[in-house]
């Protein structure tokens, strides 16, 4: 049996008694901790414990395997799988990285920016634009979430279509392995042909195979002017059919496509009037677009323009609007991250992350719009997501007036399998951004490829055979009795 009162002295002796909460302490909150950010979860960990180094996440870690303890890492607990919460049974160490957030070193030369696990997004974005220089990776939670959590999971965002994942954005990673050994993996090279890439096996990994402590980041050029354009649209199929076209005329230039249905922009008009939601009451579909280009403001209105009047001519867009501010484009994007926040103070709703080839997306939309109102009357979609890169954010909201509670209950699992069950007919998958989790990680063998399954338990037995970093994410069962490939 684990010795609680040798690991908490030794985790106090390491990182001071004040960055070790429990519950024991009456002036200790840990509700923050404890509680996923939609609130599907509240866990109980033994203690939050929150070092200021990599030699002290080193040592935490150490401690924790030599007296058989768990460990739940967290960044800015923004993730909505319930991936960084401990479970409820008070046994599991909660490692917060968030003491941990300085911006390291800015090379502008190599155009790199390397950062500790816990630096806030927005933090090293403002770093790289003190510089004259552009860290792409852009999410509505950037406020608050972390570099570590977002190579963690390997987050998305809006500019992944021209700049992709967080994977593509990271060059170098520091970490501790569950034997609370530091790898230094900094490195700023964009060639390193040496083996294995051992980077690319973490990022993504969701904690389950170390603890990230740090990373070198990409960096690329400001563009010299960058406009954002709102078009209503007939159908999904035309904005298929817009995104081509801009994909054609704008190349590169092309940083942003985000689709959003009239149900999920009615939400945010509903809640967030203030917001002045354009062109969405007569149109089935609406387009955010972002033109980033390297020349000038005149040039990049020039070709949004031509696009757009193009579209206009045949067909795909029904009217279209350009930004004539800075203040009117934040308004736009604000509109757009409104969505999830919306859909929230609407009621629990049911969430997917999933993506498709763009080609299938209209077909996919058509097909399973159709089956989940025959088979639940009255369910609202909440269609909408990063249409530039296929990924859909399908989110199922209660019929209207019903108990939303009741709903999630009684309908998350029959609903999932139908959504999912349709993501594999069309060639996607149920996780595109979000990750596994807890949420996911029972229904992930449903869906993944055994082989797959199997390499991926191997790797976990053989990185963390003690099962201590993240139990229970990602793999459910990461060491079954019989395995069969």
């Amino acid at each position: 049996m684990t010795d609680w009162n040798d690991l908490l002295p030794t985790l106090r002796a390491t990182v001071g008694a004040r960055q070790v909460l429990t519950h024991e302490d009456p002036a200790a909150d840990l509700s923050a901790y404890e509680q996923d950010w939609r609130r599907r979860h509240r866990g109980r960990a033994l203690a939050v414990v929150r070092p200021g180094s990599t030699a002290e996440v080193a040592a935490v870690v150490r401690a924790c395997a030599a007296a058989g303890v768990a460990i739940v890492p967290q960044g800015g607990n923004t993730g909505l799988v319930v991936g960084s919460v401990p479970d409820a049974s008070g046994t599991q160490v909660l490692l917060s990285l968030q003491r941990m957030n300085r911006v390291r070193a800015l090379d502008a030369a190599n155009l790199t920016l390397t950062v500790d696990a816990g630096c806030i997004l927005q933090v090293a974005q403002q770093a790289a634009a003190a510089a004259g220089l552009l860290l792409p990776l852009s999410l509505a939670s950037e406020g608050s979430c972390t570099i570590g959590g977002n190579l963690a999971s390997n987050a998305g965002g809006t500019q992944v279509l021209r700049y992709g994942n967080a994977r593509d954005l990271c060059l170098g990673l520091e970490l501790v392995t569950p034997q609370g050994e530091i790898w230094d993996g900094l490195i700023g090279l964009r060639k390193d042909n040496t083996g294995y890439d051992l980077r690319d096996l973490y990022i993504g990994s969701e904690g389950t195979l170390g603890i990230i402590t740090g990373a070198t980041l990409k960096l690329q050029p400001q563009p010299a002017a960058k406009l954002t354009a709102w078009a209503a649209l007939p159908s999904i199929e035309a904005a298929v059919e817009l995104l081509g076209m801009a994909q054609r005329q704008l190349g590169a230039g092309l940083t942003g496509f985000e689709a959003m249905s009239r149900f999920a922009l009615s939400l945010v008009d509903k809640h967030y009037p203030q917001l002045r939601v354009p062109l969405w009451q007569d149109h089935p579909w609406c387009v955010l677009l972002e033109n980033s280009d390297s020349e000038s403001e005149a040039h990049a209105r020039e070709r949004f323009e031509a696009l757009l009047e193009a579209a206009l001519a045949q067909g795909c867009v029904s009217d279209a609007i350009i930004a004539e501010s800075l203040g009117q484009a934040h308004n736009l994007w604000q509109i757009r991250e409104s969505i999830s926040l919306a859909q929230s103070e609407e009621g629990l709703n049911i969430k997917h992350d999933i993506s498709l080839p763009v080609s299938a997306i209209a077909a996919f939309c058509t097909e399973t719009d159709a089956l989940l109102a025959a088979e639940i009357p009255g369910v609202r979609l909440v269609n909408f997501g990063h249409l530039g890169d296929g990924n859909l954010h399908y989110n199922v909201q209660a019929p209207e007036g019903g108990d939303p509670a009741a709903f999630l209950r009684g309908q998350e699992s029959r609903i999932n399998h139908l959504v999912f069950d349709s993501v594999r007919r069309f060639g996607g998958s149920i996780s595109a951004e979000h990750g596994i989790g807890s949420l996911k990680a029972e229904t992930l063998p449903q869906y993944k490829h055994p082989v797959a399954l199997a390499l991926m338990r191997r790797i976990k037995a053989a990185l963390d055979p003690q099962n201590l970093m993240n139990p229970g994410r990602v793999l459910a069962n990461p060491t079954p009795k019989q395995e069969t490939p």
